[in-house]
């Protein structure tokens, strides 16, 4: 199974050309992304080629492929444009006997945990910042930001393959990778 992560487009129409095309280079079965699809947000400068309806047509035109949760920016008024359910607060899969936990990370995160047990994953976008992390009994995960990367982190998404967890930067280079 080859799933692709995305966190924080943001509505720039720039940036999700480039995940779209990562998403067609790296062939996953599905893409999940973790929220802030649309709206800029009141505390991130306006990203490059700001155009949330270039945004909504793009990912509407993929809408099979997706699966998604709801980051702090997203509005009822976002689910009445996107053609695919956003609205979800987490979501939950199985793999290699262990939970990913995946969510946006505004409610549920390293200090407000969800329920996890030993060896469970929490996934997360929201920080706009790249982590592995073994946190002990769990392992936390952020593939970073599509458009507005913070702390020097490049423009990123995640592949899960195999086991194995890369956060790559737009153009397909490996950033970090870690295995299960």
């Amino acid at each position: 199974m080859k799933i692709m992560f995305a966190s924080d487009i943001h509505g720039s129409a720039y940036y999700c050309r480039k995940l779209l095309e990562r998403y067609e280079a790296e062939k996953p079965e599905k893409m999940i992304l973790l929220g802030d699809l649309l709206y800029h947000g009141p505390r991130n400068d306006l990203p490059e080629e700001y155009a949330p309806k270039q945004v909504i047509a793009m990912l509407n035109g993929i809408k099979e492929e997706l699966l998604c949760v709801r980051g702090n920016c997203e509005a009822e008024v976002d689910q009445m444009v996107l053609e695919f359910p956003v609205l979800a607060d987490y979501m939950v899969m199985f793999e290699a006997g262990r939970m990913f936990f995946i969510t946006h990370g505004h409610v549920y995160n390293k200090e407000h945990l969800p329920m996890l047990k030993k060896g469970d994953l929490l996934i997360h976008g929201h920080t706009h910042v790249q982590a592995m992390e073994d946190c002990g009994d769990f392992m936390y995960i952020n593939p970073g930001s599509v458009s507005i990367p913070k702390n020097g982190n490049q423009h990123s998404y995640m592949v899960y393959e195999d086991g194995r967890f890369s956060i790559r930067n737009l153009n397909g280079e490996e950033i970090m990778a870690c295995k299960l």
